[in-house]
C-alpha cells in the first residue's frame, strides 16, 4: 500500500471552524495526519471531528498567549510530536478612505490577523523545530504586498503578519522546518458557489486549491520551500 503523505503525522488548524477551515481538515486527514482543530468555540469544531476521524477538538483563546501555549505543549505531550501548524485565523473590515477608517478597525485586525500569529507560533515553534520536519503556513491576500487605500489596515496586518512569518522561516533554516504564505484574492467555497449560481467568480481564489497547496507545503515534498510566497489570485 502507497504510503500517505502525511502519514503519522500531528498538525494542528487554527481557525478550523470558518468558511475554508473545514475544506483543509478533509484535505489533510485522507493524507494520515492527526489533526488538532482550534477555535473560539467548541461546537462547531466538535462538529467537524465527528467527520474526521480521531481529530481531537479544542477551544482556544488564541489572543491569550498563556492558553496558546497550553494548548500546543499538551499536544506535544500527549502525541510526543507536533510536525505541523497551519494558521487560518482570518477577519476583514474595510471599504472606507484611510482618512476615515475607524482606529477600531485596527484593533480588532491586528488581535486577529497579527497578535494570534505570533501567540501561535511563539507556542509552537520550539515543537515544529523538534519534528525535524515541522511545518508552518498561514493564508495571506495580494493587499498586504500591493495595498489599497479603502483596505489600510486590513493590508498592513497581513503585511506584519506575512513579515513574521518570514522571519519564522529565517529561525527555521537548516532545522528541516519550514514556515511558508499562501497568498490568495477572495476566497470562493462550494457554499458560496451553490448559494449564486450564476455569480461569476474567476477572479476569485477557490478553496479547493488553497486545501491542496496547504497539503502541499505540510508535505516532504515542499522540503525546500521555507520563507516562500506561493500565490493562487485566479484571474486577478
Amino acid at each position: 500500500m502507497e504510503r500517505r503523505a502525511l502519514e503519522g503525522r500531528v498538525v494542528a488548524i487554527t481557525g478550523a471552524a470558518g468558511s475554508l477551515g473545514p475544506i483543509v481538515a478533509h484535505r489533510l486527514a485522507p493524507e494520515g495526519a492527526l489533526l488538532a482543530l482550534c477555535g473560539r468555540r467548541l461546537e462547531p469544531l466538535e462538529s467537524l471531528a465527528v467527520e474526521l476521524e480521531g481529530a481531537e477538538p479544542a477551544a482556544v483563546d488564541l489572543l491569550d498567549p498563556d492558553a496558546t501555549s497550553a494548548w500546543a505543549d499538551d499536544l506535544a505531550t500527549r502525541h510526543g510530536r507536533i510536525d505541523g501548524l497551519v494558521h487560518l485565523v482570518g477577519g476583514w473590515r474595510g471599504g472606507t478612505p484611510i482618512e476615515e477608517a475607524p482606529r477600531e478597525d485596527w484593533d480588532l485586525l491586528h488581535g486577529l490577523l497579527v497578535s494570534t500569529t505570533q501567540n501561535a507560533t511563539r507556542a509552537f515553534a520550539r515543537h515544529l523545530l523538534a519534528s525535524g520536519r515541522g511545518r508552518f503556513v498561514i493564508v495571506s491576500s495580494g493587499q498586504a504586498q500591493a495595498p489599497t487605500h479603502t483596505n489600510a489596515a486590513y493590508a498592513a496586518a497581513k503585511a506584519a503578519a506575512e513579515t513574521w512569518t518570514l522571519a519564522l522561516a529565517d529561525r527555521f533554516r537548516g532545522s528541516g522546518a519550514t514556515a511558508n504564505i499562501v497568498v490568495v484574492g477572495a476566497i470562493v467555497t462550494p457554499e458560496m458557489r451553490a448559494a449564486e449560481p450564476e455569480r461569476d467568480f474567476s477572479t476569485f481564489t477557490p478553496a479547493e486549491e488553497i486545501a491542496e497547496a496547504i497539503a502541499y507545503l505540510c508535505s516532504d515534498a515542499a522540503a525546500s520551500m521555507n520563507g516562500q510566497r506561493l500565490v493562487l489570485r485566479g484571474a486577478a
